[in-house]
């Protein structure tokens, strides 16, 4: 994986290139690197296509330079459409060695295949005027669009658009991943996403998440030792019906559902207990054999909804809070769970994130990182760029989920899965990143148009993928 899965910012990405130039290696040395090993993506992807590189001043427009001249040595038809001369020493020389032809902007005219060297990392300002007009008419004259390291009009940081950005069939990331690739609103604009490797070793707070490595159960091992998950169920026993299930599909060995009497009768294994009252509740919630409570999935916003919460957070269990659960706790959420001493997992989307945040202003990353620090939670911040981020800074980003996931239902089983994982694992950050990982590969496995009861059918199947 590109640089071991790190995934830099632009200040960390200008570091890890200025420690490789420290150490002897220089900047036309780094941009031949990049720009060789950019051209064998995009010839193997489309040999022979007629192609436009349009170069900026910068070191990104160098590399186009160096693109083009890779192309048109294993023989492509290239041209250049560069709107300023070379401002660096490495694309000056750059351009010195490209032995074709360098058009004006208004000179250019579309080809099958456009590349997008104006503009890469660090871009702070919109395009605009007659620049992003040129942009966009040998864009959309291209059958097949290519973004080195980034498509112009990009924040690299946050995922922003600065500009409008249309899609690309291609992005080929230089030396390192960056936060746009995996944030929307960008990361829906990369296509297929690979990497050139070229000598960058940095590291970082945040990783991309990878296929976990979940161990069997042992010979010695029980029901209670693989951890038993209890779901508080509220007004809408559907939701916890599916995330008890996902939790039981997920390697939980037990998993029990605490609820009013009238619950609907399961017509699945988990066991359902009732309680008459609030204390019957609080003895329930204090067996020890528990591993993990799971609040908030069709809990209901009433005052019952918030006695159960209270009970909950009053009990020394680790929690996973989701949905009502965290709409509840609103802006005190930090303040309630900071000092509690069992761990805490959240698992907010945009909105629920929105009600207990302070936090308004950001990137995602940035703000899943903030209130995990200010709440001592781990935070799943969901959505088709989920982030999570640990108390003490680690954050993983996840690859884009399928789109199918956007139904309802699909929240309250990923809130199981991660329950199911930490009962097993005991570590809420690895257990977060489990059950996230395991919840999108059940979704492209589970094909278009599922249902939450299908994505959990094909959860066993993510599951043997780790093993």
């Amino acid at each position: 994986m590109l640089n071991n899965g790190h995934v830099l910012s632009v200040a960390s990405m200008r570091s890890a290139e200025q420690c490789l130039i420290d150490s002897g290696i220089s900047v036309i040395e780094l941009m031949h690197r990049a720009g060789t090993g950019a051209a064998d993506f995009i010839w193997r992807s489309a040999p022979h296509a007629p192609t436009l590189v349009l170069c900026g001043p910068g070191n990104n427009g160098g590399d186009g330079y160096v693109i083009a001249q890779a192309l048109l040595e294993k023989g492509a038809v290239v041209k250049i459409a560069a709107n300023a001369e070379p401002a660096t020493d490495a694309a000056k020389n750059a351009k010195s060695l490209w032995h074709g032809e360098t058009l004006e902007l208004t000179d250019a005219c579309p080809e099958m295949q456009f590349i997008d060297c104006l503009f890469g990392t660090g871009l702070t300002r919109p395009i605009t005027g007659d620049l992003a007009a040129q942009y966009r008419r040998l864009f959309d004259g291209a059958a097949r669009r290519v973004a080195v390291d980034l498509p112009s009009g990009i924040e690299t940081d946050s995922g922003a658009m600065l500009n409008v950005v249309s899609g690309y069939d291609l992005t080929v990331a230089l030396g390192a991943f960056k936060p746009a690739h995996y944030l929307a609103p960008a990361s829906a604009l990369m296509g297929d996403l690979v990497g050139v490797d070229i000598g960058v070793k940095a590291s970082s707070e945040t990783r991309l998440l990878e296929k976990p490595v979940i161990v069997s159960p042992g010979r010695a091992d029980y029901k209670y030792s693989r951890g038993l998950v209890a779901v508080v169920a509220g007004q809408m026993p559907g939701a916890a019906h599916l995330a008890a299930l996902a939790a039981q599909g997920s390697g939980a060995g037990y998993v029990k559902i605490f609820s009013k009497p009238g619950f609907p009768p399961p017509n699945h294994s988990i066991v359902v207990e009732s309680h008459k009252d609030w204390g019957q509740l609080r003895a329930q919630l204090s067996d020890e054999r528990i591993g993990v409570i799971v609040i908030g999935p069709g809990l209901g916003r009433d005052a019952n909804a918030q006695k159960l919460v209270d009970l909950v957070l009053d009990s020394d269990k680790p929690v996973l809070l989701d949905a009502d659960a965290l709409v509840i706790l609103g802006k005190t959420a930090a303040s309630r769970l900071r000092d509690r001493f069992a761990p805490v997992i959240l698992t907010p989307h945009a909105g629920e994130f929105n009600a207990i945040s302070e936090q308004i202003e950001g990137s995602k990353i940035d703000l899943t990182k903030k209130l995990a620090a200010d709440s001592g939670t781990v935070v799943v911040y969901k959505g088709s760029d989920s982030v999570i981020a640990s108390p003490s800074g680690r954050q993983a980003l996840a690859p884009a989920a399928s789109s199918w996931l956007s139904t309802a239902g699909t929240g309250d089983v990923l809130a199981g899965m991660i329950a199911a994982r930490f009962a097993n694992e005991k570590d809420p950050f690895l257990a977060a990143k489990q059950g996230q990982w395991l919840h999108g590969r059940a979704a492209k496995l589970a094909g278009p148009a599922f249902s939450p009861e299908i994505l959990i059918d094909h959860i066993p199947k993510a599951l043997q993928e780790c093993l």
